[in-house]
């Protein structure tokens, strides 16, 4: 491990034209200099492409061709990264401040000096007015549980500094997903267990809202398929809630606003975790008798 580990920036974007330059410049404006980017572009023709030819002296690798998806721009990216610590970002996505790397990187060779493969802090949902709707991110205790036992996504993909060890381990995102790739990974790396380094009060990325995942259905039975892949249990109080949170949310943001179902969304998913963790207090508590 070198004093100063490299971090690899994977971005995919497909007609990103309108916030793919803010992303570029969110990279390269780092204070951080041991850094890399890394763009995949699916074939865009809004404009993207040209984009990425006038930055490219802060680009590492890039490449505009057809793609299925956000899954396999990520893994396509991953052949030609050459960083420590990875993290994959969309068009729509932006790194905080500039300091962020600087910030978390102490806490990165905490991590890797301990054999731990994830370090993530807190991604902050802003409306395209750039108003704040919530700020995602719980401990690693919280998230474990929410992703392995409950069955629900309150993890943020987009605050999430993956070691390159993960992927040499447990292998690369599964390109049958469109939505859920990312929670299916984390499963697949952490159904045994394993810790991961949650930075509390760091916000990692500026996250648009309205991508891909604000499809709620389909995301929410995309996560029963990656726990059925993994031979974990599908049917989950928790993840009930969340599909007859999905059905209800179109009526939701219309009649109260996205930013106010974002709230009640954060609030949710709080309530959700406090609650499966009191359930597994007093279970052992139980136990100890």
């Amino acid at each position: 491990m070198t004093s100063q580990p490299l971090i690899s920036v994977i971005v995919a974007v497909y007609n990103g034209a309108k916030t793919l330059q803010r992303c570029i410049d969110s990279v390269s404006d780092q204070t951080y200099l041991n850094k890399e980017l890394i763009i995949i572009d699916g074939g865009s023709t809004d404009g993207t492409v040209e984009i990425i030819r006038s930055n490219q002296d802060q680009i590492a690798y890039w490449k505009s061709e057809p793609d299925s998806g956000i899954y396999n721009a990520w893994n396509k990216a991953l052949d030609h990264t050459s960083g420590d610590w990875i993290l994959f970002l969309g068009s729509d996505d932006y790194l905080w401040k500039n300091s962020v790397f600087e910030e978390i990187m102490p806490h990165m060779i905490k991590a890797e000096s301990q054999g731990i493969r994830m370090v993530y802090g807190q991604v902050a949902r802003v409306t395209g007015d750039d108003e704040i709707s919530c700020v995602d991110g719980f401990s690693w205790e919280y998230t474990w549980r929410s992703i392995i036992i409950d069955g629900i996504g309150t993890f943020t993909h987009q605050g999430m500094f993956h070691h390159r060890s993960l992927f040499e381990l447990y292998g690369r995102f599964d390109e049958s997903f469109k939505i859920a790739g990312d929670y299916e990974l984390l499963i697949r790396a952490f159904k045994e267990g394993g810790d991961a380094l949650f930075i509390n009060g760091l916000i990692v990325t500026g996250m648009q809202t309205g991508g891909i995942t604000s499809n709620c259905i389909k995301m929410v039975k995309e996560n029963a398929k990656a726990r059925k892949n993994n031979q974990l249990r599908v049917i989950t109080i928790p993840w009930l809630i969340s599909y007859a949170w999905a059905i209800c949310y179109p009526l939701l943001n219309y009649m109260i606003g996205d930013r106010n179902v974002r709230y009640l969304v954060n609030f949710g998913k709080r309530l959700v975790m406090y609650l499966s963790y009191r359930k597994k207090v007093i279970l052992e508590h139980k136990n100890d008798q």
